[in-house]
């Protein structure tokens, strides 16, 4: 992962610093071929600050997060969202459903609700919360809990931006879901934003993991064959 940095203009409101996007291109490597990974969307990269760069926002001035059901899918189906951040859960389908995630980041189930309406969920712990709905099982999603609100998300191409970026000391932190948390782990590292030093480690992401969308419900069991139909 190749990281190039350039300055933006910006005013850091605590410090009177100027602020920096900090703009990057990622790549995933397969192991055993060496070879990149073509699509290498979907890397995140976050920046926990060492210093005291500027106050963290309360929740009433965060952005307003929401993962929407249309077309029996999540948009987006990669959110990544601060600790302690609310996520609205819009039904904007004609039909049914039911939003749960069990996995390792924020445990919750929704029930089941109409078309229309919507409900919420306060991720307040770190990791990756796999959405699932449990009526649709082809419904996969992802909500990235960080202890930080410096963050950006690679595109197809592998470009990533994180806006607005006070000069300081940061941790730098990756999340791939096809590396293994070990391999992210050893990616951590501490970086220098500003003073004249713009540049970012060399990084590199080893694709180890394929993603596989079969899941089972709430329940622990498999979904009903009918539920890939269209009328379903």
């Amino acid at each position: 992962m190749i990281f190039f940095i350039s300055a933006a203009a910006q005013t850091n409101d605590l410090t009177g610093q100027p602020a920096q996007a900090v703009k990057g291109e990622v790549r995933l490597i397969q192991v055993g071929s060496g070879g990149t990974v073509m699509d290498s969307s979907r890397a995140v990269v976050w920046l926990v600050p060492l210093d005291t760069v500027r106050p963290i926002r309360f929740n009433a001035e965060r952005p307003n997060y929401r993962m929407v059901q249309r077309g029996k899918t999540f948009e987006p189906n990669l959110l990544v969202v601060p600790t302690g951040s609310v996520v609205n859960f819009p039904n904007l389908d004609p039909w049914f459903h039911s939003v749960f995630s069990l996995y390792r980041g924020k445990r919750f189930d929704l029930g089941l609700y109409e078309a229309g309406s919507q409900k919420e969920v306060r991720f307040d712990r770190p990791g990756a919360s796999y959405v699932f709905c449990n009526i649709h099982p082809e419904m996969v999603a992802v909500v990235l809990t960080v202890d930080a609100e410096f963050y950006g998300i690679s595109d197809k191409a592998g470009h990533i931006s994180i806006p607005d970026v006070p000069p300081g000391r940061y941790l730098l932190h990756v999340w791939s879901e096809n590396a293994t948390p070990e391999a992210l782990q050893a990616l951590e590292r501490l970086i220098v934003i500003g003073n004249g030093n713009h540049g970012l480690p060399t990084l590199s992401i080893p694709a180890t993991r394929q993603i596989s969308m079969k899941h089972k419900n709430k329940f622990g069991r498999d979904y009903d064959p009918k539920a890939l139909t269209p009328e379903y």
